[in-house]
């Protein structure tokens, strides 16, 4: 990336992605950390950023698109402050996920995918969460939420709303 251009990261993004690129010696390596990076800066993969990372470390862009498009913990368009994803793997979808989505979509009056008028809210499903003993689970940004009810979904609802 030559230096005149403009850059769409912050400074402090910039200044961790070069600690990284020293702690990654194999320039591959630094994918999922720099879409970290990407993430915490923008609250999703901003395609813009991802094509200045790649410039700035060498990597090819594909790699982290390919990572982009892999991992559900990165959304790939702008979503509400509160991403809501809901595990609907076998173990969840058994103790009631389904069920836990059409109480969410009725609740949040949204559908999968969707974020609420107030920016607030977005749902959506993930293949797992990795915790199946725990069943239904859902996670809220870097919150897991388990052994889900409709009671305890209002809960946690209502605490969100509370803190805007």
């Amino acid at each position: 990336m030559n230096k005149a251009d403009k850059s769409i990261l912050t400074k402090s993004t910039i200044e961790r992605l070069e600690k990284l690129l020293v702690v990654f010696p194999e320039k591959k390596s630094i994918v999922l950390p720099a879409l970290h990076l990407v993430y915490e800066q923008f609250g999703y993969l901003n395609k813009a950023a991802i094509a200045e990372i790649a410039a700035r470390t060498g990597v090819p862009d594909i790699y982290f698109e390919e990572g982009a498009n892999f991992y559900t913990m990165f959304p790939i368009a702008p979503v509400g402050k509160y991403l809501i994803q809901v595990c609907h793997n076998i173990s969840c979808t058994l103790m009631g996920a389904d069920e836990l989505v059409r109480y969410l979509k009725e609740k949040l009056k949204i559908e999968v995918g969707e974020t609420t008028a107030d920016g607030l809210f977005t749902l959506v499903t993930v293949e797992c969460l990795g915790s199946c003993g725990t069943a239904p689970v859902m996670q809220i940004n870097d919150t897991y939420y388990e052994n889900l009810t409709r009671e305890k979904v209002d809960r946690i609802l209502e605490k969100l709303r509370r803190q805007e």
